[in-house]
């Protein structure tokens, strides 16, 4: 073969092999933009549908009118564990101010998930995405993460780190309808 066939050969190599790293690049690139754009403050909080403990389908607009505390977590994580308690006094103490928590358990089997909840004697709903797609649909990369959503399904804040009781109380409060604010000050 002459060294110009193989000059020629050798750059339409080089040239495709740039074509498909250009293009996995852009790819890339792409859904990191999109992924970004998916959850920004004051978006809409996509809607899901899972199923509770009870066997129930639960869907994010379920709750549409009241704050939800949105967790994507699981019984092997030691930081979701440490606020788990938290999160079910927070829960006894705003559940009747309009402020609710919906744990999503990500890919565990039932039956774990139940033990768990019974043993931290969890009473808030917890849901299971036991194919991930609430989780993808969340782009949640590590647990724990907290989602705060407003009584008018937007979402308020993104929260990627384990959360004191008072953090958590903080934020349930920062969540809590309007309506419910005045009704707190008035019967004061």
């Amino acid at each position: 073969m002459s060294d110009k066939k193989r000059s020629i050969i050798k750059t339409s190599l080089l040239v495709g092999f740039a074509a498909v790293i250009i293009y996995v690049l852009f790819t890339n690139l792409s859904d990191i933009k999109k992924s970004g754009e998916a959850l920004s403050i004051g978006d809409d909080a996509p809607d899901f549908q899972l199923i509770n403990l009870e066997g129930e389908t639960v869907k994010l607009s379920d709750y549409r009118g009241q704050g939800v505390l949105l967790n994507f977590w699981a019984t092997y994580c030691p930081p979701c564990k440490k606020e788990m308690p938290y999160m079910q006094n927070q829960y006894e103490l705003f559940k009747e101010k309009g402020v609710t928590i919906l744990a999503v358990d990500v890919a565990e089997p039932q039956p774990v998930v139940e033990k768990f909840v019974g043993e931290y004697g969890l009473t808030f709903p917890v849901l299971l995405d036991l194919n991930q797609e609430t989780t993808d649909l969340y782009d949640v990369a590590a647990i724990p993460v907290s989602f705060l959503i407003d009584e008018n399904g937007k979402v308020v804040d993104r929260l990627s780190a384990s959360l004191t009781e008072s953090q958590i109380a903080d934020y349930m409060e920062q969540i809590m309808p309007e309506y419910e604010i005045d009704k707190t000050f008035i019967n004061q």
